[in-house]
This record gives C-alpha cells, sequence and structure tokens, in this order.
C-alpha cells in the first residue's frame, strides 16, 4: 500500500521510523571529533579495587597528605567520563601486560605475551606508529623499565615480552621522540661488564656514575651510542634531564626506578638524581607539545602491578599515590586547553585486592548519642575496619621486596632467623609479627609446580604457599612476600585472592575536546578503547 493511502497514524509512524533509520547514517557521515594531543596513562595492575584504595586513603584516612580528599580521578571523572573496559586477550580468560598494552597500543586482539603482534602473529600498528605518520611527535615513559611490557607494545613487535634485548632495538628503529624510564641493561653492549673496557669507561662518563653499568645483551652493540648518532640527548640523571631538548633517551636506572616508598622518602631530597614519574611526564609534555602537529604520548605507573603481585598494600597505596601525582600534573597541563584527549586506565587488575571485615577484634560496645540508642550501646557484630589503618599502611617505611632483599637476606645466614625477619617487619611497618609468624614466611617445601627450564617455576624448593598455591607464580624467594601478605592480613583489614592477574573489568576516564571522550563513556573492550583513542588523532 502507497504511503498516500495510508491513514494518518501509519503515515506518522512511517515517517517517524523513516527519520530513527536515517539517524544512524547522518551520525556515521560526520567526522568524528578529532585531538592534537592523545595522552594515554596506563596504571599497570590498576583494577576498581586500586583506585578505591587510594580513594579510601584520600577520603577517609584522619591523616590524608591529600589534605581536600580529591583525588585525580575525582577531577577527571568530574570534567569527562568513565567506562568500564574488558581486558582479555584473544581466547584467554585473563591477559598480561604485553598483550594488554599491545591490545590498547593497536586497537587489535593479540595472543598472550606477544609484544605489537595481533593475534595471528603480524606485526600490527600502533597508536604511536600511526601518530608519527601524521607528523606528531611521540613519546613513552615509565617507572619500570622502558623495554618492559608496556611501553614495548606500543613501540615494539616481538614474539615474547622476554626478549628486552630485542626491544630495545626496535624503540631505537622506531624513532620514539622521548622515552625517559629505566632500564638501562638492555641498551649497552655486553663489554661494558668488564670494568678496564672503554664501552664501560665511556658509559661512566657520559652517566656521570649515576646508574649502575652492567649489561645484559648478549652481544657488543652499544645503542647508547646509536642514540647519539640518531641526534639523541641522553640522560642519566635529573640534571640532565633539565639540560636535555627536542630527541631525549633517559635512562635513569640499571633496571626499574624506586619504588612509591622510596620516591616518597627521598622526593624532598636535593642531592635526588633520579627523576620521579611526574617529573619525567612533565619533561616529555614539554619537549613533544614543541611540536605544532602535536603528539602522542603513553606514561606508565607500573609498578602498581609489582606491588600488588607480591600482596604488599602498603607500597600499592604509595604507588597509587605517584599515579594521582602525575595525573593531576597532566590535567593542569591541559587545563584551558582545547586541543588534547586524556585517556587514563589500565592494562588489568592484579591480587584481587579489597578491604574486608572480619571476625578479627570484634568490636566493643560504645555509647552513642541519638536517641534510638538510649537504652543500648552500638556494638557491630563484626570488625568492619578502622579508618586509621589507612594512615598506619602510608606509614610503610619499606616495601617487602626491600624488607627481604636489602635487609633480611643482607643477613649472614645463620642470622636468617625468624626472630631477626619479625625484628625487621615490626620496624618496618606498623603491623608486628610474631616470631611464630614470621617462621611461617620463611617455611619451605618441595616445589608442587616445578618445571624444568622454566623462569619462574623451575626452583627445587620454594616458599610453602599452601592454599591456592598455583596462583602465586612468581615463586623462589618471592612468595614470602605474600606469605607476610598473609600474616598481616587480619590487621589490615585486606584480602588478597591472588599473586597474578584477574580479569577485572578496569575503569576507563576520559577528558577531551569536544565529543572526543563521549566514545569511552560505556562498556567497551581494550581493543576498542585502543581504535577510539587511534580515531581521535588529528590529520
Amino acid at each position: 500500500m502507497s504511503i498516500r493511502k495510508a491513514s494518518v497514524a501509519a503515515g506518522l509512524v512511517a515517517s517517524s521510523l523513516l527519520l530513527t533509520a536515517c539517524a544512524p547514517m547522518q551520525s556515521a557521515s560526520q567526522a568524528p571529533e578529532k585531538a592534537k594531543n592523545v595522552i594515554m596513562i596506563i596504571g599497570d595492575g590498576m583494577g576498581p579495587q586500586q583506585i578505591g584504595l587510594l580513594l579510601a586513603y584520600a577520603k577517609q584516612a584522619p591523616n590524608s597528605v591529600i589534605t581536600d580528599g580529591n583525588t585525580a580521578f575525582d577531577r577527571i571523572a568530574a570534567n569527562g567520563r568513565m567506562g568500564l573496559s574488558m581486558t582479555h586477550a584473544n581466547n584467554n580468560l585473563v591477559v598480561d601486560s604485553a598483550a594488554s598494552a599491545t591490545q590498547l597500543a593497536t586497537g587489535q586482539l593479540a595472543g598472550a605475551e606477544m609484544i605489537g603482534v595481533d593475534k595471528d602473529g603480524n606485526s600490527a600498528e600502533s597508536i604511536l606508529e600511526k601518530a608519527k605518520k601524521l607528523g606528531k611527535s611521540t613519546g613513552l615513559v615509565s617507572d619500570t623499565r622502558i623495554t618492559h611490557a608496556t611501553p614495548a607494545g606500543f613501540a615494539a613487535h616481538q614474539s615474547h615480552r622476554s626478549l628486552e634485548n630485542e626491544i630495545a632495538v626496535d624503540l631505537l628503529n622506531n624513532n620514539v621522540d622521548v622515552m625517559l624510564s629505566g632500564g638501562l641493561r638492555y641498551w649497552i653492549p655486553e663489554s661494558a661488564n668488564d670494568e678496564q673496557s672503554a664501552a664501560r669507561q665511556e658509559l661512566e662518563a657520559l652517566s656521570a656514575g649515576s646508574v649502575r653499568i652492567k649489561s645484559k645483551r648478549k652481544d657488543d652493540r652499544n645503542l647508547i651510542t646509536e642514540a647519539q648518532q640518531k641526534n639523541y640527548d641522553l640522560a642519566f640523571n635529573r640534571s640532565q634531564l633539565a639540560k636535555a631538548d627536542g630527541k631525549i633517551l633517559g635512562l635513569f636506572a640499571y633496571s626499574a626506578l624506586p619504588n612509591g616508598i622510596t620516591e616518597t622518602q627521598t622526593k624532598d631530597d636535593p642531592a635526588r638524581t633520579i627523576p620521579t614519574l611526574k617529573e619525567m611526564s612533565a619533561k616529555a609534555i614539554d619537549s613533544l607539545s614543541q611540536n605544532d602537529k602535536g603528539f602522542f604520548l603513553m606514561i606508565e605507573a607500573g609498578q602498581i602491578d609489582w606491588a600488588a603481585h607480591y600482596n604488599d598494600t602498603g607500597t600499592m597505596l604509595h604507588e597509587m599515590l605517584r599515579i594521582n601525582e602525575t595525573l593531576n600534573y597532566v590535567l593542569d597541563w591541559a587545563e584551558g586547553r582545547d586541543d588534547t584527549l586524556i585517556v587514563v586506565t589500565a592494562d588489568h587488575e592484579t591480587g584481587g585486592f579489597g578491604f574486608s571485615y572480619s571476625a578479627n577484634d570484634l568490636p566493643h560496645g560504645r555509647d552513642l548519642p541519638g536517641n534510638v540508642f538510649k537504652d543500648q550501646q552500638f556494638k557491630p557484630a563484626f570488625n568492619f575496619g578502622d579508618v586509621a589503618t589507612l594512615d598506619t599502611l602510608y606509614e610503610q617505611k619499606s616495601s617487602y621486596g626491600d624488607i627481604f632483599y636489602s635487609q633480611f637476606d643482607a643477613l649472614d645466614k645463620d642470622q636468617q632467623t625468624p626472630a631477626n625477619l619479625a625484628r625487621i617487619v615490626n620496624a618496618e611497618t606498623g603491623f608486628d609479627i610474631t616470631d611464630a609468624q614470621a617462621a611461617r614466611v620463611l617455611e619451605t617445601e618441595d616445589n608442587p609446580f616445578y618445571t624444568e627450564g622454566h623462569k619462574y617455576l623451575s626452583a627445587q624448593t620454594v616458599p610453602k604457599m599452601g592454599v591456592n598455591g598455583a596462583f602465586f607464580t612468581y615463586q623462589t624467594d618471592d612468595n614470602r612476600q605474600n606469605l607476610l601478605a598473609r600474616e598481616v592480613a587480619e590487621q589490615q583489614n585486606v584480602v588478597w585472592a591472588t599473586g597474578t592477574h584477574t580479569n577485572t573489568p578496569v575503569l576507563v576516564f576520559t577528558q577531551g575536546p569536544g565529543d572526543t571522550s563521549a566514545p569511552f563513556g560505556k562498556v567497551l573492550h581494550h581493543t576498542e578503547v585502543g581504535q577510539r583513542a587511534i580515531e581521535a588523532l588529528e590529520d
């Protein structure tokens, strides 16, 4: 039947349907919003739980260093969009950092532990590489190693994340304009291990003694010299970074930069040589923003993940404060601008962290002034956690790793006793353990998951994990840290599910010009986050 012969009602319905059908076509024909600059900030291991720790500390700790209670995440959520993203790799439930970074960088599914490679094993072009083709400047900043999984996923193409020597070459060949991080060991020739070698003398002079000179390369290729030939300014300490300009390669540590607790303790030391994550990010933005065509910058707060792997809540709080400080700087820089898209997310959640109420240390009854409690005391049935615990977590003096590796393991073998471990733990944290608890931390067993030649599972004797031992895969001495976390868990009102990653969807915070942040405000997968960031690049 023709529209002309239809009833008025039917005509109205048809018109309505016609308009509805046309709407997506009109929307699709409109050019998507663009941004001159894209800054992606990745909190490695930073699930909603880790952000929750920061928020709890900022808003509930009696003596929080965030005096107004507002975090950088409050700021970006108030001014932009917040979405949720699934993180899984191809045909997997759980992702590792390499595959996740690759998916964020390329917008394509990747397999576990791949770097810059799609699920079929082909090199996949990243947002950084696309930005470079558009004439933009590019940068990578991390508080781990520049060759570590997350930065590598944006500018390297390798079959496995462990190939850090090859990743360093890829980063250099990709001509990334600014690279600031740790990991000098993959950039210097094997001959530098000889204290009398010319390479060693040259590197010590260049670095002014700021960085430990030791190579993990298996060849005599000197990528530092090659970087100089590519016109990079080199920086190995804060003063050199301050003077560097244009293209910059800054390698400030043999491996990773100091952890968050150490950074907090040394931040105001005038003799400090290693820049903070905020300082590296500020330098990168200052350098990259000189390009009139814009830039792409990835900033990684990578040690949230490391603290979470070892179930070290106090250190994880300091790592969250580190990303908070860095994000605040980026938001300050972007304030008033209409040309920069900021995307803040995580590659995955680590540890299955959470505060929890318990049957330990049940509360005593107390009087309340309210009329409902006129004839009875307020006495909850369980211990729901004291907010003062947040201050105690902040006051932790050493990471669990430093407690074991720098202090306990430095003792003579006959002094590595439960009593001495308890003494160190009680001096460095606000959560005391007994000698009996320390003995449980030091207890060992034959490795139930022994796998010959495996990087993490090849030790014959390992700490005795007991329950859920298969989910604490970084064996040898690392698992002592997880066992220590178990012993103090009741005092902290903290539970940890695992020593590895979970598939918990992560938050995505975005802020940008026009509607550039709108496509991120929904439930996505990390490939879609990557695709939307790529689409936002202004050409």
